[in-house]
Order: C-alpha cells, then structure tokens, then sequence
C-alpha cells in the first residue's frame, strides 16, 4: 500500500466498471466510492462515517504532476451518499479520488469547494481575442490550499451576518430573491463581512486557529477560475460568444438584472458564475503584472483602486473572460459588483 497524506480513496472510470485502490490514512476510516454510469455521466456513491467530510476530485490521467480538480465537497448526511460529476459523458477516462476535509484542518464546509496547491499561467497570451494589455502572462505558484465560495455571496448571506442587505435587485419593481448575489457593496464591507463571518465561526467552534474568510488574492481568484484551462473562458475559448449564454448572466441574456446563483452550468473547478451574474471584489491593489515567475503574490503593496474580476450581467462577453482583470476605488458601490469567500488559514 502506497501511503499518501490525507488521500482516502481512488479509483478510475473507464467503463461502467471501475478499479478501486484503498490508500493509508491518518486517524480516518477510508471513504469507498462505487460508480454507477448512465448516459455516459457517472454518480459517485460515497461511503464513509456520517459526519465526516470529503473533498472529490477528478483527473483525467495519473502521470506525473497531474492537475487534481476539485468536483465538489460532501459533508455525508447519508451512507452512502450520491455525488454526481455532471461533466462526465463524453470525457472518456476520468480517475476519481476522495480526499477528507477534516484530516489536516478539522474544518466542516458546505457550499465551499477546496483547491490544492498549484501552478498556473495567470494573464492572457498576446493571440487572445479582445485581450487588454494588462493581462502580461506570467507563472504563478500557490503554496497553500485553500476553500473558495461555490456561489457568489447571496443578499440572505449578507443579511444574516451583517443585519442589512444593500443590494439594488431587492425588493420593489424586482421582488425579493434573496439568493441573488448581494451588490452595491463596498469592498471594505465586503472586508468586514468577512472579518465579522470569521468572528462568527470562531465563536461557535467551527474554526481551528488561524483559519479566517477573507475576499480571493487576485491569483487565487483567476486559480479558481480557471480550474486548470487555459483557454479565454473555463469552458473553451468560444472566439465568437456563441456558447456564453449557456454558461454566463451577461449583457446578452441579463435581462438588465442580477440573477439567482448556481442556474448556469459550474466550470470545471464546480464553482458557479465565475464569468457572469456580478463582478467580484478581490483583496488586491490593482497595479501592473509582473513579468517573470511568482510565489502566492499579494499585488501592490498600495494603490487607489482595488481590484475586482468576472463578469457581469450588464457587461459583453469580452469582460467575461478568465484573464480579464479591472479595478475601482474600494468606496464604489455598484449593482454590478459583488464578491466570493476564501477560507484559508494564514499561519
């Protein structure tokens, strides 16, 4: 038996039969997981102890260096329990893994997908179509996982910890939704929301020391993004917009509104709306890439402008794109802008 940190289980999918490693633990009963295929898209049967918490991932390989991408997290309510990997038919082969959530952080998340460590390309190459010329490529490695929101921050999120709800789209002529994303937030509320949610959570015993919500770094946002794609849009490059209303709220199908999150399809990372619905605030200045290789950068050590990033519903496609990167004065406040969470630990 191999023994690898916090690795529960592994298999792959090659046909409606599937091959099945247990993997060494530490102080964790090993998850099982079984497959059942229909159509060509496969759910997951997840057995483990009730309670516990798992992240699945998925890769398309096992050679060296393989990108693991998050599918989603599953806290077990039932055993077994059901996943399914909505992307599945027609990808062929595809090697699945449950890693815990609680072996190394004791941490429980719902509604929150965790990214291993990684490198990436961040910016857009000089061929891209409508690129701007503040996407110079440049690698990027983060040393530390973290959890990232699967879904923008919703009005009742906001409205639950911080007691108002700001947003533009509530209310009057557009009816109350509450699980439309928040807007017309500042990115120092946006700041305090997760300085007060942090407060929360450590209060009630769900956070070990030294983990904290806090908004993305600008390269943690475009990681997640991305999902280890590198093409304009984590679906594909899509050069003429033709396959974007499937996939993203933006000018074209908004509706000149917001829109409850999660409708559209996730990217491949299972986070909804990274190219649409609203922008999102990122922790960063804004302020030139570099030009060679970086380590867990942080942006400028000050500015004027903070950065935010995605897409919009009131935007066209071009400002949808994975690389595409723009910034305002942390004071503004815009039915357009809103934010995701990280939940990362910063000793």
């Amino acid at each position: 038996m191999m023994k690898v940190r916090s690795l529960i289980s592994l298999w792959c999918l090659v046909t409606p039969a599937c091959f099945f490693t247990p993997v060494e633990t530490q102080a964790q009963t090993p998850a099982r997981l079984s497959v059942r295929v229909s159509a060509g898209r496969s759910t997951l049967l997840v057995s483990a102890d009730i309670g516990s918490a798992w992240t699945i991932q998925y890769a398309t390989g096992l050679e060296s260096g393989v990108n693991w991408v998050p599918l989603t997290n599953a806290v077990l309510t039932t055993n077994p329990t059901t996943v399914v990997d909505p992307a599945s038919a027609g990808d062929g082969t595809r090697f699945y893994r449950a890693i815990s959530s609680q072996v190394s952080t004791n941490i429980i998340t719902t509604n929150m997908v965790w990214l291993d460590p990684g490198t990436f390309t961040m910016g857009s190459p000089l061929t891209e179509v409508d690129r701007m010329t503040d996407e110079t490529q440049h690698t990027v490695t983060l040393t530390r996982g973290f959890y990232v929101g699967k879904y923008l921050v919703t009005q009742a999120e906001f409205l639950a910890v911080m007691g108002i709800n700001p947003s533009f789209f509530n209310g009057g002529i557009f009816g109350t939704d509450l699980n439309r994303p928040v807007e017309q937030v500042y990115w120092f509320s946006a700041v305090a929301y997760c300085a007060q949610l942090t407060q929360n959570e450590q209060q009630a015993g769900h956070l070990p020391p030294g983990w904290v919500y806090r908004l993305p770094t600008e390269a943690e946002w475009e990681f997640a993004c991305r999902a280890g794609t590198t093409t304009r849009f984590s679906y594909g490059d899509d050069p003429g917009y033709t396959e974007l209303v499937t996939y993203a709220w933006y000018a074209k199908n908004g509706a000149s509104t917001t829109h409850a999150v999660g409708q559209k399809p996730p990217n491949p990372g299972s986070l909804y709306d990274m190219h649409g619905d609203v922008f999102e605030w990122c922790q960063d200045w804004y302020g030139e890439y570099p030009t060679g290789p970086v380590v867990d950068p942080q942006g400028p050590s000050s500015g004027s402008a903070r950065v935010f990033r995605g897409g919009s519903w009131d935007v066209a496609g071009q400002f949808c794109r994975s690389a595409g990167r723009y910034s305002s004065d942390p004071a503004t406040r815009s039915v357009d802008i809103g934010f995701r969470v990280v939940l990362a630990n910063f000793d």
